[in-house]
C-alpha cells in the first residue's frame, strides 16, 4: 500500500505544537511540550493523578469480498498498518558565541519514529489476534547536531477483526507503550519524555476491501459505526476522495478527506495556525529573536528563512481564499418578493451596529475598597486557573488598558503586563498582548509605572 497521498496531511500532524511562536526554545511555553497524542511509558503514566495516557485504540469498519464456500472474507484481502511517531533527543549544550540562550536551558529535538507491517490477512485477524513486540534501537540527531544518544523504545501493537452481522469488519488496533524506566514508578516527568511516543498515530492501508467512513455511514453501518470504541484517535478517511483504501487514525480531529491548505507555504507548528498572522509576527521578532530561532531548532530556523523569503504575493496568498460560493436565488433578490424590514436593512431584528455602545462601561470598579480606573496599575491572581497563561500570569503586575462591560453587565479589565515586551501592542489593543480579568482576580498595585 502507497501511503503517499497522506503524507503531508500525518507529517502536519505529527508536528503539531512541536514548536510555538516565537520559536524560541528559552520561551516560557516552550519548555514544555504541547503535542498532541503523546503516549508516556506505562509505569510512569499509571502513577500521574490523573492517569497520563500510555496507548490509544483505534476503531473501524472495512468491507471486504466474501467468500461464499467459506462463508468467510476472501483471503486476497490484506492490510498495511504504519505506526509513527516523534522521539525526543536532548541536544548537547554548545558553548558558542552564537548561542544566546541559557546553555542549562536543554532542548529536546524530535527524531521521527515509524514502524510499518504490510499484508495482514484479513481473515487471519478474524480468527486470531495479532500481537506484535516493536523494539526500537535509539537514536541520535542527523550529523552536525549533537545530541545525547535517545534511548531504546518497547511498544506493543494489538490488531484485531471481528465480522459483524451487516457484512462489515470491525478492525481494532492498539498501540501501548510499555517501555522500561531506569527510575521505575518513581521516574520524573523528563526522564519519561525522553522514553515517550510524541504524536503518535497509525495509519492503515487495505487491499481489495474499502473502508467505512464513522462520520458519514451508510444507513446499513450507522450502528456499528456508532459502537466502534476510540480512545486517544480518531479514524477518518484520507487520501484522494472517493477512494476508501486509506484510513488515518490521528490524535486530532480531523474531517475525512483532510488535505493541507494549498495556501500554506510550510509549517508554523501552532494549533489552528494562520499562516498570514504568524508571518507578520515572525518579521516583528527582535533582532536577537531572531538570532535563537537561527541557532536553535532547524526547524524553527526554517520557519524563519522561508519568512524573510516571503515575497509581497507570497504574503497576498496567505490572506486566504474564497473556496466557494453559493448561488442565490434571484427572485428571493427581487425588491417587490422582499419584506419592508429587510429593505431597510433590519432583517426582522432591526438594525444593528456592531461598534454602538448600548451601555457605557464604567469609569471605575472598587477592588479592596479601592477605586480602580484606566491607567493604574494592579496584580494579576488568576481564580480558574484553566490554563497555562493562568498559571504564568500569577502574581504579575499589569496596567489597566480599559475597563469593559458585556451584554450581561459582567465587568471586566482588560490589562497589559508591565513586563511584556510588546506592550506597546497591548496598548495599541493588538491581540496575544492585552489580558482580561474579573475585579475577583486582580489587587490594587499602586499607580504610577508606564502607562
Amino acid at each position: 500500500m502507497n501511503f503517499e497521498s497522506v503524507e503531508k496531511i500525518a507529517a502536519a500532524v505529527l508536528y503539531e505544537g512541536y514548536i510555538l511562536y516565537p520559536y524560541r526554545k528559552t520561551a516560557i511555553k516552550n519548555r514544555q511540550r504541547w503535542n498532541f497524542g503523546t503516549l508516556h511509558p506505562r509505569v510512569y503514566a499509571e502513577q500521574q493523578r490523573p492517569q497520563e495516557p500510555f496507548r490509544f485504540v483505534a476503531e473501524f469498519l472495512c468491507v471486504a469480498p466474501v467468500n461464499s464456500r467459506a462463508s468467510t472474507v476472501d483471503a486476497v484481502s490484506t492490510i498495511d498498518v504504519r505506526v509513527s511517531f516523534l522521539q525526543l533527543a536532548r541536544q548537547r549544550a554548545i558553548h558558542d558565541a552564537n548561542e544566546l540562550s541559557d546553555p542549562s536551558l536543554a532542548w529536546d529535538e524530535a527524531i521521527e519514529r515509524t514502524s510499518t507491517h504490510r499484508d495482514l490477512k484479513l481473515q487471519d485477524l478474524l480468527s486470531a489476534r495479532l500481537e506484535l513486540a516493536l523494539h526500537l534501537d535509539g537514536a541520535v540527531l542527523p550529523e552536525g547536531r549533537g545530541s545525547v544518544p535517545a534511548p531504546d523504545l518497547e511498544a506493543r501493537i494489538l490488531i484485531s477483526a471481528k465480522s459483524l452481522d451487516e457484512g462489515s469488519c470491525r478492525l481494532h488496533i492498539e498501540l501501548e507503550n510499555i517501555t522500561p524506566l531506569p527510575s521505575g514508578p518513581a521516574a520524573r516527568r523528563d526522564e519519561a519524555l525522553q522514553r515517550s511516543f510524541v504524536s503518535a498515530h497509525v495509519v492503515v492501508g487495505i487491499k481489495n476491501g474499502e473502508f467505512v467512513s464513522l462520520l458519514d455511514p451508510p444507513p446499513v453501518y450507522c450502528a456499528s459505526a456508532a459502537a466502534c470504541n476510540n480512545v486517544g484517535v480518531f479514524p477518518v478517511l484520507a487520501g484522494e476522495e472517493p477512494d476508501r483504501s486509506l484510513i488515518f487514525c490521528s490524535p486530532i480531529i480531523l474531517y475525512d478527506y483532510p488535505k493541507i491548505a494549498p495556501e500554506s507555504e510550510g509549517d508554523f507548528f501552532d494549533s489552528t495556525e494562520m499562516d498570514e498572522m504568524l508571518a507578520l509576527r515572525v518579521l516583528t521578532l527582535t533582532d536577537a529573536e531572531k538570532e535563537e530561532m537561527r541557532h536553535g531548532d532547524p526547524r524553527a530556523r526554517k520557519i524563519l528563512e522561508r519568512t524573510e523569503a516571503m515575497t509581497e504575493e507570497a504574503m497576498l496568498k496567505a490572506h486566504g481564499v474564497i473556496r466557494s460560493l453559493r448561488n442565490l436565488d434571484p427572485e428571493m433578490m427581487h425588491p417587490d418578493t422582499m419584506s419592508p424590514a429587510t429593505l431597510n436593512g433590519e432583517q426582522g431584528f432591526g438594525a444593528w451596529n456592531p461598534f454602538e455602545e448600548s451601555k457605557a462601561p464604567p469609569e471605575s470598579v472598587s477592588v479592596f475598597g479601592v477605586d480602580l480606573q484606566v491607567g493604574d496599575r494592579i496584580r494579576i491572581w488568576p481564580q480558574k486557573s484553566a490554563d497555562i497563561m493562568d498559571m504564568a500570569l500569577k502574581g504579575k503586575v499589569a496596567v489597566i488598558e480599559a475597563i469593559e462591560q458585556n451584554f450581561e453587565d459582567q465587568v471586566q479589565f482588560a490589562v497589559v503586563l508591565d513586563d511584556d515586551p510588546g506592550r506597546e501592542f497591548g496598548m495599541m489593543r493588538q491581540p496575544g498582548h492585552r489580558f482580561f480579568f474579573s475585579p475577583e482576580e486582580v489587587e490594587p498595585a499602586g499607580t504610577g509605572g508606564p502607562a
